[in-house]
């Protein structure tokens, strides 16, 4: 297969594109789906502070480099869950690659906090992903609003974003599904949050680390086995395989005329947002549900600790 662009020998074949290209042009068509969702989004513009998610993965890292090359005000914040021979490998790749891009970087370390990821997988009887995601999203949220930055950016490809509205659509969730999508406008306490890479796979975020030289994290989280969301993900997986295009398909057909819909539905029965009366983030209850798991969480290990 020849380069779509130059007409070189490709080393990138996208079939959902009917393309394929070299490695001087990938990185070129990149560029282009990043700032086609940017543009077609309207995400945010270079006069504003970005706050960007990073894990230590291909994604994140590959949304970071690629906004800076931009031109964009970008600065980086890493969560360390505190997860004993996983955090900390996850920590020095994110700060390597800072380093390496003469990045800003914000560190917050939930151990310090009082709640590493394995005291809620001990003491919490709910499953651990979901619990951890709940605290990633509460803390990425109140450091972007605390640090007055006007957006918050995920690496979140199609291929999440799909695997998503497909489990929220076998439960219709209609809270989820009314508020998914790459663009979700600041409201009641809750940053501007936005996903740049949402026109790209995970095969293609994968090729453009690759071939930037960027250096990931990729050993799996010790605590994610069996996770649903990587079944959703193989059998999306099995279906763009033999019919290419479906995931993007799928998913703008969903932004055009289901998530209007279900807008529509939650805002009739939505319910009023008021600050936590302990850490200040938005919550339908006096005290979010964060700070109630930590209360909880802290309680349980007093009880132990007695016992």
């Amino acid at each position: 297969m020849k380069c779509i662009r130059c007409k070189k020998t490709a080393c990138v074949a996208l079939p959902s594109h009917h393309s394929g290209f070299c490695k001087d042009c990938f990185p070129l068509f990149f560029t282009k789906q990043v700032e086609t969702a940017i543009r077609r989004e309207k995400m945010f513009t270079h006069d504003e502070r970005i706050l960007v998610a990073l894990s230590g993965g291909k994604d994140s890292l590959a949304l970071m480099l690629e906004l800076k090359l931009q031109g964009y005000d970008v600065t980086g914040l890493h969560i360390d869950l505190g997860i004993p021979n996983s955090s900390g490998k996850a920590r020095k790749k994110v700060e390597d690659f800072c380093d390496l891009h003469d990045l800003d970087l914000c560190v917050f370390e939930m151990e310090k906090w009082g709640l590493p990821i394995p005291d809620i997988k001990q003491y919490v009887k709910r499953p651990v992903c979901s619990v951890c995601g709940k605290m990633k999203r509460h803390h990425f949220n109140r450091i972007a609003r605390e640090e007055g930055f006007d957006v918050l950016a995920t690496g979140h490809n199609l291929d999440d974003e799909v695997a998503r509205l497909f489990a929220n659509t076998l439960r219709w969730d209609t809270a989820y599904l009314s508020d998914q999508g790459p663009t979700l406008p600041a409201s009641d306490g809750f940053v501007r949050k936005v996903k740049p890479l949402f026109r790209l796979s995970e095969f293609e975020t994968a090729n453009y680390a690759f071939l930037k030289g960027i250096e990931i994290h990729s050993d799996p989280c010790p605590y994610a086995s069996g996770a649903s969301f990587t079944h959703h993900k193989e059998l999306w997986g099995e279906l763009e395989y033999r019919s290419p295009g479906q995931k993007f398909q799928f998913y703008q057909s969903f932004l055009k005329k289901g998530k209007p819909a279900f807008a529509n539905l939650e805002k009739e029965t939505g319910d009023e947002l008021n600050p936590c009366i302990e850490c200040g983030s938005p919550t339908s209850a006096g005290t979010c549900s964060v700070c109630r798991i930590k209360a909880a969480v802290k309680a349980s290990k007093a009880e132990a600790e007695v016992e």
